[in-house]
Parts: structure tokens; sequence; C-alpha cells
């Protein structure tokens, strides 16, 4: 079952790798990537759907259920302009690095609401992995982030947690495939109603890119919610830790991006918390 992560972690890598890419072309930003991106996914979630025509729960759209799933979008549609947005004017690596902080509320947070998630033995090491990122971050006693890079930390950080409880909420009820279809065709919808002046702007060329990486990036998501299912939350989320580390080294050795020792280190460390953390929770 540790498949899922893991599988994830690599196409999402390779997926990321390819974002950087596209938004380095010329008239791509992140609201006409957004707005493109989004449909191609939804496109590929729907030939997912019909290929293994997974059953829809009932009143999926009303009830507690359904405003978890309204809840969900919302954070996604926020989260996901955020995050491009940085991405869009930061570099690949720095993104990348960041987003291991967001493993740590999602571990304690999900450990505090879900008795099958209770583990605290976990909590030490991702306080260390935790440390090891801001201290890689941490130059002339303050720490180094862009100014478009902040809001997407401040807001993950925040919400992070709260996406991830909701996400297993769902996950009780919802086939991944399905789930991920009608959230991607949600966001599809805002984001083409929102940026579709930006959108007829976009390049054949950008287009063909966005559709290998949206392919990429739709499996890998359904087979994260997989991992949510079968592993849970803290396992899903600890092995998925490897896609941040091979994202960093393709921005180093594909983008050319300017390597740096402190955050070298700190991701070893917080690979080594990670191992740690997975080795005492099998023992």
């Amino acid at each position: 079952m540790i498949f899922f992560p893991i599988a994830a972690a690599v196409l999402q890598a390779i997926s990321f790798t390819l974002d950087k890419v596209v938004l380095g072309l010329r008239r791509v930003d992140f609201r006409a990537y957004t707005g493109v991106s989004f449909p191609l996914s939804f496109l590929v979630n729907l030939a997912l759907f019909f290929l293994f025509r997974p059953l829809f729960p009932e009143a999926w759209s009303t009830g507690y259920y359904g405003l978890l799933l309204a809840g969900g979008i919302g954070i996604g549609f926020l989260s996901n302009i955020l995050f491009y947005r940085a991405l869009d004017h930061d570099k690949l690596g720095e993104i990348e690095t960041l987003s291991l902080l967001n493993t740590i509320p999602v571990i304690i947070v999900s450990g505090i609401l879900f008795a099958d998630e209770r583990n605290f033995a976990v909590i030490l090491p991702a306080l260390v992995a935790s440390v090891a990122v801001v201290w890689s971050h941490w130059e002339k006693h303050h720490f180094k982030i862009a100014r478009d890079t902040l809001p997407y930390l401040l807001f993950s950080l925040v919400i992070a947690p709260v996406s991830a409880a909701i996400s297993k909420e769902l996950l009780t009820v919802w086939n991944p495939i399905a789930l991920e279809m009608v959230r991607t065709g949600a966001l599809a919808i805002l984001f083409i109603f929102i940026f579709r002046d930006a959108v007829t702007k976009v390049s054949g060329q950008a287009i063909r890119l966005l559709m290998v990486t949206n392919v990429l990036t739709t499996i890998a998501w359904v087979l994260f919610f997989f991992g949510y299912q079968r592993l849970g939350i803290v396992h899903t989320v600890l092995l998925f830790t490897l896609q941040p580390f091979l994202v960093y080294m393709a921005s180093i050795f594909i983008l050319k991006e300017r390597p740096s020792f402190k955050r070298v280190v700190g991701f070893v460390i917080v690979l080594c918390s990670i191992g740690v953390a997975e080795w005492i929770n099998y023992i």
C-alpha cells in the first residue's frame, strides 16, 4: 500500500518540474496556468471516471459531506492561486523546500483529531524536520523568503491540516477518483470564469506541456487520496515528503537553479526524520 504515496510523489515531482518550465514561457503566468490547467485536469479525471466507473455517495452534494466538499473546493481554489503565484515568481527549489513545513501541522492536528492517526512517537521526528527547514532558511538573523511566497506559506501552514482533515472525512464515503473529478470540475469552472482573458493568450506549445503535466498531477492526486484511505494521513504525508526532495534535485540538475548547502543539509535531516518516524511506527 505504500506504493500509492510513493508513486504519487514521483509523478508529482515530474509534474511540478514541468510546471516551472511552463510558467517560464511567454504569456503564461499563474492566471493563464490555472485557467488552462484545471479544465485539462478535469478531462483526465473524467476519463478515469468512465474507465473505472466508481459510485457517488448518497446525497453527496448536501448535508455534512456537502459542506465539507464545498469547503474543500474553496480551500483548493485559494491555495492553488497562492501556490502558482509563488511558483511564478520564486525558484522551484525554494517553494518545494518550504512545502515541507506543511507536514508538521498536518501530522500534529491529524493526531489530535483522529484516533487512528494518533501516534505521538511521530511528533518528535516531525518537529526535528520542521526545525531543520527553518534553519535552512535562516540567514542574517531573519527567515529568508520571497515576498510573493510568504502569503502561500502562511496560508498553507494554517489551512493544510484543515484540508487534510476534510479530505480524510470525505474519503470515508467517496471513491478518490469520483472525489477528484468533482473537485477539479468545480475548480475548472471557477478558474475559467475568473481568468478567462489570460486563457486566450496561451500558446500551443504551453498547451501541449500542460496536457502532459496535468495527466501526471491528476494521477498523482488520485493515488495520494488512495493513500489517505488505505494508510491514513500521517503515513501518506510522511512518504509523500519524497516529492519535494525529488523536485529540489530536479531544480538543480534540470532547471540549473543554484544549490544551497544549508537546503541540502535540511533535506537530509528531514529525510532521516521521516525514516525514524516510520521505523518507530512499525516496531
